[in-house]
């Protein structure tokens, strides 16, 4: 039996839900699974790179569906390069689908679960729906999707998707919550947390980073926001932050990334005048270590609202990376949890500017406690959030649906390789 990962990115992108998936298809196919991932052909960060339209890589047979590629510019376009992306997999999973086959659906694009969805129920596949996010919930909130007949549409579609499904697989505890009080059978529901890679993300010695050096950091506590900077998060309070401690010249703060933000807080950064925030783009896999090893804390923020519907993977990456986190976001939520959890860092609230100056005063006068921070990290990503641990839990899952014929690594490595 196959089994099949619908997910619009796939290696060598470097988007989070990619790196995720990538490292699972990786772990999976030595166990004799064959695997398939249909994903698009092209780069979330640069649409207009094509990539072949099949090949084999991370021990899957990848096969790249045709889409537009209007990017992220405006909603119409973005709009039309789901529907046609929908479109692919729709028709791929008619033509490659047999009976008793998995389709595992990622998130990414919206509601491609419904589509799916479809196509296996017309093929006789089981599905399994991985929820990275929660669409249309996160849209509704953000105001993206108005309230009224067109989000409730959206949700009735994804609710129906969902209730076909053999398993429903979320990230964290609170969003199977969400899931199961909109009426979804709780015992379906299974949380398998996300994860970084813990052998290619080590801690490093800041004095040991290469980017540190390149980008003239050294001697400075480096305060870091790493990842999207998306709807969902929130940066006016680090901003703010920024703003207060601007006469530290041993205090920078270092942005990474792109996202729907990304010009908004540049704006503001120019706006404010703030010669202490410097801003980078998205760093490749090869460097993603040491770009975290780069900063001495790093900053992870989230709308309070958005607390059941999004996870921020960043953390695990930063925890892989041996670093302290600011939580900005629900002192009650969930990486204010994981943070309390791991004595791996601190907590204040959206608008507590005061309150994230002085964890950041304090972490940069206490060199000793920041350093234990950061290996206490470590200790809690090891112990929760690794690759093996995850890949252990999705292959029990899987076997469950679909017992495995074989579980030779030479004959996993030849079908994804055939």
């Amino acid at each position: 039996m196959k089994v099949f990962f619908i997910n619009r990115f796939f290696h060598p992108d470097e988007s989070a839900t990619s790196r995720i998936l990538s490292m699972l298809t990786e772990s999976l196919a030595w166990e004799g699974r064959e695997l398939h991932v249909l994903t698009s052909r092209h780069l979330h960060d640069q649409p207009q790179i094509e990539l072949p339209a099949h090949a084999a890589e991370r021990g899957a047979v990848v096969t790249r569906l045709w889409s537009t590629r209007f990017g992220r510019g405006t909603l119409p376009g973005r709009a039309f390069d789901y529907l046609t992306f929908h479109l692919g997999v729709f028709f791929a999973l008619l033509r490659y689908g047999r009976r008793g086959d998995v389709c595992v659906v990622c998130t990414d694009p919206p509601l491609v679960s419904v589509t799916a969805g479809i196509a296996a129920a017309i093929k006789g596949m089981k599905t399994v729906e991985w929820c990275f996010d929660l669409f249309p919930e996160v849209a509704i909130d953000l105001g993206v999707i108005p309230q009224g007949p067109l989000a409730r549409l959206a949700l009735a579609l994804r609710d129906a998707a969902y209730r076909r499904a053999s398993r429903i697989v979320v990230p964290i505890r609170r969003m199977g919550e969400a899931l199961a009080d909109r009426g979804l059978d709780p015992e379906r529901i299974s949380v398998i947390a996300n994860w970084s890679d813990g052998d290619a993300i080590r801690p490093l010695a800041p004095a040991e980073s290469p980017l540190r050096k390149e980008w003239e950091l050294e001697g400075r506590f480096v305060v870091a926001y790493s990842g999207n900077l998306g709807r969902a998060h929130e940066f006016d309070t680090l901003l703010g932050a920024a703003e207060k401690l601007r006469s530290r010249k041993d205090i920078v703060f270092l942005l990474i990334g792109g996202g729907h933000k990304r010009e908004r807080v540049a704006a503001a950064v120019r706006r404010r005048g703030l010669d202490n925030v410097i801003m980078k783009p998205l760093q490749t896999a090869e460097r993603l270590s040491d770009s975290l090893g780069a900063a001495d804390l790093h900053v992870v923020s989230l709308l309070p609202a958005m607390e059941p519907y999004v996870i921020p993977s960043k953390f695990y990456g930063i925890a892989a990376a041996g670093r302290p986190t600011l939580f900005i976001g629900d002192p009650a939520g969930e990486v204010a949890g994981l943070v309390a959890e791991g004595d791996c860092g601190k907590t204040a609230a959206v608008g507590d500017v005061d309150a994230a100056v002085r964890v950041i005063e304090d972490l940069a006068a206490d060199p000793a406690g920041t350093a234990a921070m950061g290996r206490r990290a470590r200790v809690l990503f090891e112990h929760r959030f690794t690759r093996s641990i995850a890949a252990a839990e999705w292959s029990r899952l899987l076997e469950h649906l679909a017992p495995t014929e074989s579980r030779s690594p030479a004959a996993a490595l030849r079908r994804a390789t055939s």
